[in-house]
């Protein structure tokens, strides 16, 4: 009697122990197969705080994990590691093992925002404003209060920004780019000011970077930058006005109407360089590296003047009557006294 009880007993361990061993076989199976209700892409985001059973829930509901509890226990007992918190693109063919892989290694999605070269400040901001997918922490702001928010210590934010791309995940915050931004356009004046051409008229790396803003702003071409800035440094050391439209325009500010008009050119402000000697109080844009280098490796020549022929090019002059007759050639519709300078800024007829 004890003897078949034995074996009942023995019969129903056994019995068990296969049937857990075929159920952990099924479930390991079932981990690896992919999801055949997926049909397309699945956009899913991991809230901070979030447990690993709320998470399985929820891609229950959204018919990616057919059975939560097993996928809950195999990311709890097999591989226990922490998903990360996220905004994630889930394949439309994806296992429920890969699926926890890709939540584990934060394999999430990544915007990135472009900034153009020659931008203003502002307009970096309205570009911010733009990302639905950012926390507008900074760009919702009066832009009066930013320069508090970002805790600078410069006269204007104008300038101090590198323009480029630069990558951020949902939820980021705008301040963290225009930081990110900032900083990369310290280390890049601070690489471009110590490999700096001998003998230029610049007396700290700010004032450089004024030159910069200018370059880009009058640049049409990316091969004329060198010699643009080449006229530019020699017109500053020669004592010579620099007589740049886009500084007066910048200086104008919202007074300015698109057509820049001879009363604008002698609107006293502090950048308009057809009334003032040297470089402007702070730049003008946020120019690029391009502009950067021009600025402190300008070319040499004995060019003081140029001219825009309307095509982005321009000519570029050493005389004052060269300049004139380039003048009257390109621009004989236009008003032919808008590049002419001469030393201590006298405006020649």
């Amino acid at each position: 009697m004890a003897n078949r009880l034995i074996k009942r007993i023995l019969l129903l361990l056994l019995g068990v122990g296969l049937g857990a061993m075929g159920a952990t076989f099924w479930a390991l199976q079932w981990m690896q197969t992919p999801t055949a209700a997926a049909t397309s892409a699945l956009v899913f985001e991991i809230n901070r705080g979030e447990s690993t059973g709320q998470i399985a829930n929820r891609l229950a509901e959204a018919g990616r994990v057919q059975w939560p509890l097993i996928w809950r226990a195999y990311a709890h007992w097999v591989e226990p590691k922490p998903l990360q918190a996220g905004e994630y693109e889930l394949p439309s063919k994806t296992s429920p093992l890969s699926l926890l892989h890709q939540l584990q290694r934060g394999e999430v999605i990544k915007y990135s925002v472009t900034f153009p070269e020659g931008i203003s400040y502002k307009e970096f901001v309205e570009i911010l404003k733009q990302q639905p997918k950012l926390r507008h922490d900074l760009s919702s702001k009066p832009l009066e209060d930013h320069k508090k928010i970002l805790q600078f210590n410069y006269e204007s934010l104008e300038g101090w920004f590198f323009p480029d791309t630069y990558a951020y995940l949902a939820g980021d915050s705008d301040k963290d780019i225009l930081l990110q931004a900032h900083k990369k356009m310290q280390q890049s004046l601070e690489r471009a000011w110590r490999a700096r051409a001998d003998n230029l008229p610049y007396m700290s790396a700010s004032e450089a970077l004024v030159m910069a803003s200018i370059i880009e702003k009058e640049t049409g071409l990316a091969s004329e930058r060198e010699k643009i800035a080449g006229v530019f440094v020699r017109r500053l050391k020669n004592k010579m006005r620099l007589q740049t439209d886009p500084t007066v325009i910048y200086g104008l500010g919202e007074a300015y109407s698109g057509n820049l008009t001879q009363k604008d050119l002698q609107t006293p402000t502090p950048y308009n360089t057809y009334l003032i000697d040297g470089l402007p109080p702070g730049p003008i844009a946020n120019p690029g590296l391009g502009a950067l280098q021009a600025a402190l490796h300008p070319a040499e020549g004995d060019e003081l003047y140029f001219v825009a022929k309307g095509d982005g090019s321009h000519v570029f002059s050493a005389t004052l009557n060269e300049h004139n007759k380039a003048v009257e050639h390109y621009q004989r519709s236009n008003r032919a006294e808008q590049y002419q300078s001469s030393p201590k800024g006298k405006h020649t007829p």
